[in-house]
């Protein structure tokens, strides 16, 4: 009698903690998941008719409904006439919203510290503190920027443009902690906007690995604040807002069926062809080609690489958005071409060079991890494999050949790894994306089907590598003329070099006051 009276508790309980459970926890769509049907049009714009009644109170099926909703990481409420009141409305689920947080968190560790020890590390003594200055003043500016218009113009809608979001978000205006379900249903705004803030500040802080050693301070820091609304935030919207041009997956409209789970283009490919043409335009750094610019501290550099590798899987599987399916595919895909790349690129330098180096494993990593970007939610584990031997064995070439061939001074290989790795990864995830790994990518997804992006992909007649090609296309011009005429402002406005007598004593002391190291 007392073992059944417990399995009665036990049962009670357990049916008590999923009831509150509705309490807690909404696009990232699960694999085998689309996105609800849009909206139907406001009731002013159709004709006049009797108001629609309110959706009745969810039953204890319906409820349990949305409780699976939850897990399977769709929207709660039905649709159309068989709708219901959720009690979980615009309410953000603990599991999908905690992974992102910390995910952004993750994002930010990119850049502080990974990316500035990463590059301090590259770059010669002297000028160490002017590569971690660059990136903290990165952060700050690119945050305020974010909070006043950068989000909104990214992530809203208002403009009903593929260009630009619009302006309901301004100063984060109705930025929440209910979800945003034009992107999330089950992550809180406030988080998802913090979230895509933190991409936000590492894409103009990755240019910086070009023009190390040779910009002033105030420069950088003007070209990044005009470069943020020039280039990043109409990429970012039309790759990923819902109303944005190359946003395959989740706008219907979109007239280019491009597909970038996490960045290839809209953050290695614009930062790493900015920093190119930057690079040569500012010029070389004094001494180039005639003195040793080695790196000051390989320890640095090593420490960096795994500082960023660990933060890259908050890049990648946290563009899920959610705790998902697809997030642990990207989660897998990412360590395996990252690890892949970095041993071929060591593999690579033993028999061309018979030493394989840190620098050039470090290098390696780095390349795996931005050529899975845009890939990583869309592969398998050997599409990742292939794109590990590839990111290592192509941005190879262009760091040990084709610099040396044109002559450009890339001071950390940026371009060699961000550029040609992005433009690498934009087209590999044409070719190897399968939707085995993500349902989004079949006409389940009601956006993919209206588009024609699942049909494409299904018939295997080309179409995505078009639409890659394409997107391709129109990064390279808005990042390189974007660059040309920002450069060219900021020239006018501040200067873009110090002097020589200051470059030759370093960034350090001459525009921080201050030394990394004692003598």
């Amino acid at each position: 009698m007392t073992s059944r009276y417990f399995n009665k508790v036990r049962a009670l309980t357990a049916a008590a903690i999923a009831l509150v459970a509705f309490q807690m926890a909404p696009p990232a769509y699960s694999q085998d998941a689309a996105p609800p049907a849009a909206e139907a049009a406001p009731a002013a714009q159709a004709a006049p008719a009797a108001e629609a009644a309110a959706p009745a109170e969810a039953t204890v099926e319906q409820r349990l409904a949305d409780l699976e909703s939850y897990f399977g990481n769709v929207g709660v409420g039905g649709s159309g006439d068989a709708a219901w009141s959720s009690k979980l409305k615009d309410v953000p689920g603990p599991g999908h919203n905690g992974w992102l947080m910390t995910c952004a968190a993750l994002v930010l560790f990119m850049t502080l510290p990974g990316l500035a020890l990463f590059y301090g590390g590259l770059v010669r003594k002297k000028n160490v503190l002017s590569v971690l200055a660059q990136c903290l003043g990165c952060a700050g500016m690119v945050t305020i920027i974010w909070w006043a218009v950068g989000y909104s113009l990214v992530f809203g809608k208002s403009f009903n443009s593929p260009f630009l979001g619009g302006t309901e978000f301004f100063f984060l205006n109705g930025v929440t902690s209910a979800p945003n379900t034009d992107y999330c249903y089950w992550v809180s705004q406030n988080v998802f906007c913090m979230y895509q803030l933190m991409f936000a500040i590492i894409t103009p802080a990755l240019i910086i690995g070009a023009i190390a050693e040779r910009m002033k301070f105030t420069s950088i820091m003007l070209f990044i604040a005009i470069w943020m609304f020039v280039i990043y935030i109409p990429m970012a919207h039309m790759v990923w807002g819902v109303t944005g041009l190359m946003n395959g997956v989740w706008n219907g409209d979109a007239k280019i069926t491009a597909i970038d789970f996490a960045g290839g283009t809209v953050v290695h490919m614009t930062s790493g062809w900015s920093a190119l043409v930057l690079c040569i335009i500012l010029g070389k750094r004094l001494g180039f080609g005639k003195e040793k610019m080695a790196p000051h501290s390989m320890v640095l550099c090593m420490v960096g690489t795994g500082m960023l590798w660990v933060g890259w899987y908050g890049f990648n599987a946290g563009s899920a958005l959610s705790a998902d399916g697809i997030s642990a595919n990207a989660f897998m895909t990412t360590t395996l071409a990252a690890a892949t790349a970095g041993f071929v690129w060591g593999l690579t330098e033993k028999l061309l060079k018979g030493q394989a180096s840190i620098l050039g494993i470090c290098s390696g990593i780095v390349a795996g991890l931005v050529v899975i970007t845009p890939a990583c939610g869309f592969v398998d584990a050997t599409g990742a494999i292939i794109i590990g031997v590839l990111a290592a064995i192509v941005p190879y070439i262009f760091v040990m050949y084709v610099k040396r061939a044109v002559g450009y001074d890339d001071a950390l290989d940026t371009f060699g790894v961000h550029a040609v790795g992005g433009t690498l990864g934009a087209l590999l995830t044409g070719i190897l994306a399968t939707s085995k790994v993500n349902g989004n990518l079949t006409s389940v997804n009601t956006y993919a089907d209206a588009n024609g992006l699942a049909k494409s992909l299904e018939a295997g007649n080309g179409g995505l590598i078009m639409a890659q090609l394409s997107a391709i296309a129109i990064t390279l011009v808005v990042s390189i003329v974007g660059t040309i005429v920002i450069a060219m402002i900021v020239k006018v406005v501040v200067g873009l070099r110090p002097t020589p007598e200051v470059e030759t004593v370093g960034l350090d002391i001459s525009e921080h006051g201050e030394e990394g190291y004692e003598h």
